[in-house]
């Protein structure tokens, strides 16, 4: 059977708080390597033939811990990296909705329809993640893998296992750390949340 973990980084470095990162690129905290310890601990009886990883630091060094404790290689892919918010990276939240007020209105309430200025929309994103998933599946079929990245990449493999509408996909809590796994059955694929 084969079987994938998706699994969010850990929590980043302050400086990351109240700011909007996709593509900006912090480092994981203390607290941060401390949650993805607790993640490998509770993933050490699968067997982890790979990690695949985006190319970010806190998603990079989150992966590395749970590699090491299966003593299996980390394969970096871009395509799994976070959407790029454009202009709007590394800008607090309150400076955004000052800076673009319609565009930020409609980023909260249709979030799966903006494109960011100078950055991605959620349709290229989701089409590049489900790339990256298809030859993961198809190189480790009837193998156990992880995909260490971010909240959004799971949550949309997530509803795509599920088959949910995209505008949906925030229904699913991915908090820091989060542990997920699908998994390829008769029927499909399945999806259940660990932690």
């Amino acid at each position: 059977m084969t079987r994938i973990w998706l699994i969010r980084h850990g929590e980043p470095v302050e400086e990351a708080r109240n700011r909007c990162y996709g593509s900006f690129d912090f480092e994981l905290s203390a607290a941060g390597r401390m949650q993805m310890a607790q993640v490998s601990e509770y993933l050490k009886p699968e067997p982890v033939a790979a990690v695949y990883t985006s190319p970010l630091s806190r998603a990079l060094e989150s992966a590395r811990i749970i590699a090491a404790a299966h003593s299996c290689p980390v394969e970096v892919m871009s395509d799994l990296r976070e959407i790029d918010f454009g202009e709007f990276e590394g800008l607090q939240y309150d400076e955004i909705a000052t800076r673009y007020p319609d565009l930020y209105r409609q980023w909260m309430e249709t979030p799966t329809e903006v494109r960011f200025p100078n950055g991605e929309c959620f349709s290229g994103m989701r089409a590049r993640v489900l790339k990256a998933f298809d030859a993961i599946q198809r190189e480790r079929a009837g193998q156990t893998a992880a995909i260490v990245s971010h909240g959004g990449i799971n949550r949309i493999l997530i509803a795509w296992a599920l088959q949910m509408p995209d505008n949906s996909i925030f229904r699913l809590a991915q908090d820091y750390a989060a542990t997920n796994l699908l998994e390829l059955t008769a029927n499909g694929w399945t999806a259940d949340h660990k932690a």
